[in-house]
């Protein structure tokens, strides 16, 4: 694969979706989860999807189980939650596992692209972030403790940056 573009995601109601549809968009990607001491960072990627969307930036969440078990709701109750008390506006997606065997391609791809510290390909924690350039190119991995006001700077050069 070359690109995100070549891969697809499912939404949290409806058949699975070429990201191809993103093309030309600037993607933050994160694996999320509704009772975990970083769930909070709902509301700074929520700032981020309204801050920058209509410039291109387009924010993903896909809840994930696999860490202390801080999402086992079902997709439903995981956006309800997320609406209820953080207003999320932007995507989120099906649930997902992130490691293991049973990793969605999405994140073997992610992983591959941008390892973590020490060339870890495995995702460590809830909240664990990837900017994604309109190229279709991962830009950069940050750990779940980065908050998203953090990561502005870098969204704002990707998205100046021109589409390859």
């Amino acid at each position: 694969m070359s690109s995100i573009y070549d891969l697809e995601a499912q939404p949290m109601g409806g058949p699975a979706v070429p990201l191809r549809q993103f093309q030309g968009k600037v993607l933050l990607i994160v694996n999320t989860a509704s009772a975990c001491g970083f769930t909070p960072q709902f509301g700074g990627l929520e700032e981020l999807h309204k801050q920058y969307g209509d410039k291109g930036l387009v924010v993903l969440g896909f809840p994930c189980n696999q860490f202390g078990h801080q999402d086992p709701g079902s997709n439903d109750a995981i956006a309800s939650f997320c609406q209820r008390n953080y207003g999320v506006s932007f995507p989120m997606m099906a649930k997902i596992e992130v490691n293991g065997a049973n990793a969605s391609p999405l994140y073997q791809w992610l992983t591959a692209e941008a390892p973590g510290l020490l060339g870890s390909k495995a995702i460590k924690w809830n909240f664990t972030k990837f900017l994604v350039g309109r190229d279709g190119r991962v830009i950069r991995r940050y750990a779940p403790q980065d908050a998203p006001k953090n990561l502005a700077a870098d969204i704002e050069a990707a998205l100046t940056a021109p589409a390859a």
